[in-house]
């Protein structure tokens, strides 16, 4: 358009394309790498005498609370991130190669962002990192999460803390104790198990068993009944045969999870599974992922069934209609999760958080009529 200055492209393409996108779009004014973020101001400055800059730094920067921030999301939520990079190498992914080894931030430049955030209106926290679970291990010779939570859940204003992205295995009774201690942490686990067939999971080199799954599962809900547990599944991995497929159909129908999303697999360049004999014909790998999905239908109406007539804390996001909004229970990540239905004669704000008794249930939605005041 007539008001474009400059074309910048940034980010896991740029760091892994960069000389295929400066070729194919000469147009691109700047390619920035995942290691350059915090030059941005220079570059922008650079821009200025030359056309076309290439920056790809060293990939395993981590940044602090003086690299300034633009907070994209609605303004009573917004992601914290705790650490960049991964070590877990499984076989599937190029994460370990576009953003390097696991770096923890240290914990007080996350406090000052956390309390940052609140001061300015944040009510929901979402902490990520590539794995949430395995905070503190580079930084402090063990894993930090239990002790991170417990100083974020003190922070005035925070009403809600969300754990994103925690590995099953390392997923402690101690982490356990700490989110059921304090009433802001939600009591939400976010743990993509990938699938259950020992076979794939090897192949897929995920440290974990299918037993050890299950057991860190009954473990939540010993000490959390209640607990919303999500996860999401790869479909169609190299070499699953029928019976790999019916075995993780199977423990999806015991585990019951909350949440899942399955995912027919893609392959990826220059990564281990790329290089697997015996991919799966995409129809197949398709087939597959809508079979487990009607499954998971299933479940997921079995448990909505059993909330209606419950109360539930809803977050209002959104104002569909006159007397009608869009919210969320904390059993709920922002865009990948479930919805609920709000009907309110009295006028909501975005932001608010309010009790909701659920009258009706959908396939993966609720629907609810607000009661009393604001939670």
């Amino acid at each position: 358009t007539a008001n474009l200055k400059l074309l910048i492209v940034t980010g896991c393409l740029a760091q892994r394309y960069a000389d295929e996108l400066k070729e194919e779009i000469p147009e691109i004014d700047a390619i920035v790498g995942t290691g350059s973020y915090q030059n941005i101001d220079e570059i922008l400055a650079e821009l200025s005498e030359k056309h076309q800059i290439v920056s790809l730094n060293n990939i395993e920067f981590a940044y602090d609370e003086n690299l300034p921030r633009y907070v994209s999301t609605p303004s009573h939520m917004a992601y914290l991130k705790i650490g960049e990079g991964c070590d877990n190498k499984c076989t599937y992914c190029i994460i370990p190669k576009l953003r390097g080894k696991y770096r923890s931030r240290k914990m007080e430049d996350i406090i000052s962002e956390a309390k940052d955030l609140a001061a300015k209106g944040v009510k929901e926290l979402v902490v990520i990192a590539q794995d949430t679970t395995k905070y503190g291990c580079d930084l402090y010779g063990k894993e930090m999460l239990p002790e991170l939570l417990e100083e974020l859940a003190q922070i005035e204003g925070i009403k809600w803390i969300r754990i994103m992205y925690s590995y099953p295995e390392s997923i402690t009774e101690e982490l356990v104790k700490v989110i059921k201690k304090y009433d802001n942490i939600c009591n939400y686990f976010d743990m993509p198990i990938q699938h259950a067939s020992n076979k794939i999971l090897k192949l897929m080199n995920r440290h974990t068993t299918k037993e050890n799954i299950l057991s860190t599962i009954n473990m939540i809900r010993k000490h959390i009944p209640d607990a919303t547990l999500r996860t999401t599944i790869i479909v169609g991995f190299p070499g699953e045969t029928e019976e790999d497929f019916n075995e993780l159909v199977e423990f999806v129908k015991v585990a019951k999870f909350d949440r899942l999303g399955a995912f027919s697999y893609s392959r990826e360049e220059d990564t281990p599974a790329d290089k697997l004999p015996n991919h799966l014909e995409q129809d197949v790998k398709d087939e597959r992922r809508d079979a487990l999905m009607l499954v998971q239908q299933s479940i997921s109406e079995e448990l909505n069934a059993a909330k209606v007539g419950n109360i539930y804390e809803v977050l209002v996001e959104e104002q569909i209609e006159d007397k009608v909004y869009i919210g969320r229970t904390q059993g709920d990540a922002e865009e990948i999760d479930s919805i609920v239905y709000v009907k309110s004669d009295k006028k909501l704000n975005i932001g608010d958080f309010v009790n909701v008794k659920i009258t009706s249930a959908l396939e993966y939605d609720l629907m609810g009529d607000i009661v009393n005041e604001l939670a």
